[in-house]
This record gives C-alpha cells, structure tokens and sequence, in this order.
C-alpha cells in the first residue's frame, strides 16, 4: 500500500502481480494513475478488512508454494513490463491466469471514484482535466475541411490486383473426422489407428472344410 500511495503522488506508472493462497491462479496488473484502478481502488480482501498479513500462514497450508505457477505469474509480468518500456506489442491492464483450467482471462479495471487514496482521487481529476483539453484539440483541429479519400498507391507498376479467395468445397465426413484426430503441429502417434472398415479382397473366404481334412491335407505336403 504504501507502495500504491507514492506512486499516484508522483503519477509513476506501475505493475504489480500476485499469485493465490492454494497457488493455482495469479495475475499481473498495470496501474496507471488516475487513468487505471490503483491497488486501492480494488484491493484484495485480506487488505480492505484491514486483517494481518501474517493471517494467511495457517497450519498445513503452504501458502503460494508451486514455483511453476509463480514463474509463469513472473514471466507474464516481465514480458509485459518490457512491451511498456519497449513500446511493442499489446500491454494487458489486468491479465488473470487459471492453472487448473489453463485459462486466461483479460481486463480493463476503472479507478473507483470513491477510492480511500486521496492521491489516486487528485490522478482521477487530472487525468479528466487533461482527456477533456485533448478532445477540445482535437476538435478544433478537425473543425476545417475534410480531406479527400486517396488512394494508398497512385501508381500501380506492376498491376497488382487484390481479388476474394475461392469458395473452397465443404470436405467430407471422413476428411473432418481425419483432420479433427491429426496430432497437433510437432506430434505424431506412436502407433496407427486401426481401420474402421476392411475391403473384401482383404477377407478369407471360408471354405466350409472340416479340421480333419485340413489335417490330412497338410500331411500330404509334408
């Protein structure tokens, strides 16, 4: 918290990320203040009920001990850490992970109006003040003549021409039922499936003789 409250005293942009108690599930957050909700706009219950950290160490209970889901709540935190310093890629504001189910969930949280941080409360006017002036300018500038439509490339040396895809066929049963059973890219089966159906070349005809003849037969190649 104390954290929280010098950051959105000197509007230092910030992420943080957690990992929960039975170490299944975590998240990483991006707090830009006054723009995006600060810790104490929507902290965890532990810290609104004002209860002692020291409460989640229970008997029996090792609290957030799997490395793996630490490291990946880490490496997720990194990558989008360096995606905001470097200017690439899509920077998550809050990005929620499920071990048990591997799922990924994604969301943009508000700041909370009524947030106990005065700090992050005097963000939230600036941020307003400021959202309010850029839209001004904008209008201002956009308020001359609209520009015509040109087009990307003037000059087109070499004829290109950008035509719609065919229409493919629908594949047939087999074909689905082939393809929704193919290995994923890198894999492949040990062992072939076993062929649902069987030619008629491929069948012994039963020549209704009986095991003596065969016997005898037998013994007369010998």
């Amino acid at each position: 918290m104390a954290i929280n409250s010098a950051c959105n005293e000197i509007g230092q942009t910030w992420m943080e990320s957690g990992v929960s108690e039975n170490a299944v599930s975590g998240h990483i957050q991006l707090m830009v203040p006054g723009k995006l909700a600060c810790f104490s706009c929507a902290p965890p219950l532990v810290v609104a009920s004002e209860i002692d950290e020291r409460t989640l160490k229970r008997e029996g209970v090792c609290a957030a001990s799997l490395p793996t889901t630490m490291g990946i709540v880490a490496g997720l935190l990194v990558q989008n850490a360096l995606k905001h310093l470097l200017n690439f890629g899509q920077v998550s504001a809050c990005l929620g992970y499920n071990a048990m189910k591997d799922f990924f969930s994604l969301m943009v949280l508000q700041p909370n109006p009524s947030c106990s941080d005065s700090w992050c409360l005097k963000q939230q006017e600036q941020y307003l003040q400021k959202a309010k002036a850029e839209e001004k300018n904008r209008a201002a500038v956009g308020g001359g003549e609209p520009e015509e439509d040109v087009p990307l490339h003037a000059e087109n040396e070499w004829n290109i021409v950008v035509e719609d895809d065919p229409v493919e066929s629908v594949p047939e049963e087999s074909e689905l039922h082939e393809a929704k059973n193919k290995p994923a890219e890198g894999l492949k089966f040990e062992f072939e499936q076993a062929k649902s159906s069987v030619n008629d070349d491929e069948l012994v005809a039963d020549s209704e003789q009986d095991i003596g003849e065969l016997m005898s037969q037998l013994n007369n190649l010998k």
